[in-house]
């Protein structure tokens, strides 16, 4: 009898050892299992680490293919295609296809689209990209390292999506951060494609030529496709958001907004648009008068921009001395 209670002891020893792997199974990246929460790390890990080889692989193939036929038409449509790439190689690669993926995809997927194809459009009907005029286009260090730079942003900049379309789990379905950030990228790449639309009819009037677009969304911000371009991804940082992820996770998704707000207001942006308006109509009246009365960034109406302090302007409007314009 001893010998039967030991074998029954020991099968429901066995039934619960299975019972406890078939839970451990069903449980969710973020379970209470140390071997689950490992293979969540090791996904995200997986999931950053080839984002990076194919975006270095696109960029460093489109430099090849434009040093050599020495033309600079492809370097915005490679950046922005890179964005659409990587978005719907995570959600593919995750095999889950959850809502906030699906959401957080079609969103890049949208703006990747049209920026790619606007900015093609644009660059074929200019003839040229003016920001290499100074520059050897064939293969040298200076040509290269704007693509090795290219290839930082898209990778940082889709930190959001890749890390939300990674294995790790998530609530299936959406939430408040997902709806606000939904609705914040919507304003955003509607600003942005309305702004973009606006100066590219005005400059393509030849009763135009010379002048400086103040018309439409311009007439409120004098970077509107700026603060729409900015609206887009603090949009997508707040679906990521909504995936309930680890907050050391959360803090580097943000290096995403971040990166795209200090490369507009402190780098390749906002300073150089502002140089070069006030190289062109700094003798202008006409261009003062706009400059007093119009929003850098944030779009306002200039009744209301205009009479306040200017205290106000530089330190919640960022009209900054650095601009030259507005200091």
């Amino acid at each position: 009898r001893s010998q039967g209670e030991g074998k029954e002891g020991e099968g429901r020893g066995i039934k619960g050892f299975l019972q406890l792997l078939k839970q451990g199974a069903r449980a969710s990246s973020r379970g209470s299992c140390f071997e689950e929460e490992e293979m969540c790390e090791f996904s995200i890990a997986q999931a950053l680490g080839w984002s990076a080889a194919v975006t270095v692989a696109m960029q460093m193939t489109f430099f090849i293919v434009a040093a050599y036929f020495q033309f600079d038409k492809v370097t915005d449509f490679a950046g922005g295609t890179n964005f659409v790439l990587l978005a719907v190689l995570g959600l593919v690669l995750s095999h889950t296809y959850l809502l906030r993926q699906v959401l957080i995809t079609v969103c890049i997927v949208a703006w990747g689209t049209r920026l790619s194809g606007y900015l093609l459009i644009r660059v074929l009907k200019t003839g040229k990209d003016a920001r290499f005029d100074s520059l050897n286009r064939g293969f040298s260090w200076e040509f290269a390292g704007f693509w090795f730079g290219q290839a930082l942003w898209v990778w940082v900049v889709s930190l959001p999506v890749t890390l939300t379309n990674s294995e790790c789990g998530q609530p299936s379905g959406l939430g408040g951060w997902d709806y606000v950030g939904a609705v914040t990228f919507a304003a955003g790449l509607i600003l942005e494609a309305v702004a973009d639309q606006q100066k590219f009819d005005f400059r393509n009037d030849d009763s135009n030529r010379g002048k400086m677009c103040t018309v439409g969304a311009w007439s409120w911000s004098r970077h509107p496709n700026y603060f729409g371009e900015m609206l887009v991804w603090f949009g997508v940082f707040l679906i990521h958001v909504g995936a309930s992820m680890d907050w050391y996770w959360v803090v580097v998704a943000a290096l995403s907004p971040v990166f795209v707000e200090v490369l507009l207001l402190f780098v390749s942006g906002m300073p150089v648009l502002e140089a070069n308006a006030l190289r062109d109509h700094g003798d202008k009246e006409e261009y003062k008068d706009y400059v007093r009365h119009t929003s850098i960034l944030i779009p306002l109406p200039p009744s209301l921009y205009a009479p306040l302090p200017d205290a106000v302007k530089t330190t919640l409007l960022c009209e900054w001395p650095l601009y030259g314009a507005g200091g």
